[in-house]
């Protein structure tokens, strides 16, 4: 029973599906209704994560590992999913118990806060409850105390992410209805606040291409050849040292993704400007996936969000996923990619400057999926407050603030037992740094006071404070 709710609540494309039949059924909706709403929803989230998955397990992650042996780089590089599978090998039921209170304490804080936003990405709830079951076991805390501590800050952070987000999201949707539900949210925060420094500036989407560029326009093409471009030129790079190499059978096992490229063997079909071309533009077919479920996720969800809102938790704002932005500045998707990536390789140098000047420090590779999924949000946010300089700077800044804070982070970890592993979005790491060294001076009892205290703060600010004429979700 237990694996059925874990696997349940972690679940996004169910989870939100169920989210958008409660809120059907509250506005008393006819029965084909409910189900139709109920299964496009899941089928949008399917479709979602059908599109992140084809880039992770493909043309993205072989790019990443390209990229690394083309400019020969080793060092740390951050994945959420890679850390939570060693947590939950020893904290698996704490992790599930805190995700059920936290989800409970979200809609609790929405309820009774100004901060009215519902946290509907799955998969992101469960890391950051992990993360908290292993920082606050540190901290002395076991079983009960455990499992309501972590949800209470879990139950924070969800409501808390998005809120910070929301001034800026309001401008992107055009909307006050939608939310933005991913923990990069203090990085997509910052790329805002970086791009105001640009107010005024022609927005990314305004570019004016030729007329015999105008096809550039479109999502799909632009980003298929820019891709093509970006795989011909690292896979060329790292051909060219692949077959110098003195054992490039070694290579091949080494770097698993780059089997076929290096021409090694007679039985090698492939030929890398080939491999190269068809990835980049599996790349584009990725993100054109990803938008299709995004249109119909929303499509589904924010009016069936209307029951919840009016029902349970009047003025709740559904809180979803970054690609939900994608549409809104396609120009800037592909801008925020590819500074961001920028920004993260000379966060990177930064780093071996350090390391080898000053302190020993670990080394953030750039990672594609972060920089890819954050840095293109980042894009976006940064565009939306100051145009196409604001999505430039921004996305950069981003890319160096998700360089630095995991590399501030791998400490913690490591005083985790989580040794050469980090979290890669901003709110991960910044929680580590913060509540994980709180959790190694603040033991037992007096953890759990400040966990509540935390939790209990913006409870209190709504009660205690005055409140404007027209109170709104981005307050």
């Amino acid at each position: 029973m237990l694996d059925f709710v874990i696997n349940i609540l972690s679940t996004p494309a169910i989870l939100v599906g169920l989210l958008s039949l409660l809120g059907l059924a509250l506005q008393r909706k006819p029965i084909e209704d409910i189900v139709k709403g109920t299964v496009k929803t899941i089928v949008g989230f399917l479709v979602l994560s059908a599109g992140s998955s084809f880039l992770q397990t493909g043309s993205l992650n072989a790019f990443g590992d390209i990229f690394n042996y083309a400019f020969n780089m080793q060092g740390v590089v951050p994945n959420n999913e890679a850390i939570v599978s060693l947590g939950l090998q020893d904290f698996a039921t704490d992790t599930a118990y805190i995700m059920c209170i936290g989800m409970i304490a979200n809609i609790v804080i929405a309820r009774f806060s100004r901060w009215h936003y519902i946290f509907l990405t799955g998969h992101h709830t469960l890391y950051m409850a992990c993360m908290l079951a292993v920082i606050l076991n540190v901290g002395g805390l076991t079983g009960v105390q455990l499992w309501i501590g972590g949800g209470l800050f879990l139950g924070f952070i969800m409501a808390f992410s998005p809120a910070i987000c929301q001034p800026t999201m309001k401008k992107i949707v055009k909307v006050d209805g939608l939310g933005f539900g991913h923990f990069g949210g203090a990085g997509y925060w910052f790329a805002a606040q970086c791009g105001k420094l640009f107010k005024g500036s022609k927005s990314s989407e305004d570019i004016n291409f030729p007329q015999r560029l105008t096809f550039l326009r479109d999502t799909t093409v632009a980003i298929g050849l820019t891709m093509v471009v970006f795989f011909l030129i690292v896979t060329g790079i790292a051909v060219g040292k692949g077959i110098l190499a003195e054992d490039p059978e070694a290579l091949l096992a080494t770097y698993t993704n780059l089997g076929g490229l290096l021409n090694v063997g007679a039985e090698t079909q492939t030929h890398w400007a080939v491999w190269a071309i068809t990835s980049g533009l599996s790349f584009a077919g990725g993100v054109y996936i990803i938008l299709s479920g995004v249109r119909l996720i929303v499509g589904e969800i924010v009016p069936a969000f209307r029951g919840i809102a009016e029902k349970l938790v009047p003025g709740a704002i559904p809180a979803i996923d970054c690609p939900v932005v994608f549409p809104y500045a396609p120009n800037a998707v592909l801008i925020g990619f590819l500074v961001s990536f920028l920004g993260g390789i000379v966060g990177l140098f930064i780093l071996v400057f350090i390391n080898s000047a000053f302190v020993p420090v670990a080394l953030i590779l750039p990672g594609v999926i972060p920089h890819f999924f954050c840095g293109a949000t980042a894009g976006v946010f940064g565009n939306a407050e100051g145009g196409l300089k604001g999505c430039v700077f921004g996305s950069f800044m981003h890319g160096l603030l998700i360089t630095f804070l995991p590399a501030i982070c791998m400490p913690v970890m490591g005083a985790l037992n989580f040794a050469n592993c980090t979290f890669s979005d901003a709110d991960f790491s910044w929680m580590g740094i913060v509540f994980g060294n709180i959790a190694q001076y603040v033991q037992g009892s007096a953890l759990l006071i400040v966990c509540i205290v935390v939790y209990l703060l913006p409870i209190i600010y709504n009660f205690v404070a005055p409140k404007k004429k027209e109170t709104t979700a981005a307050e």
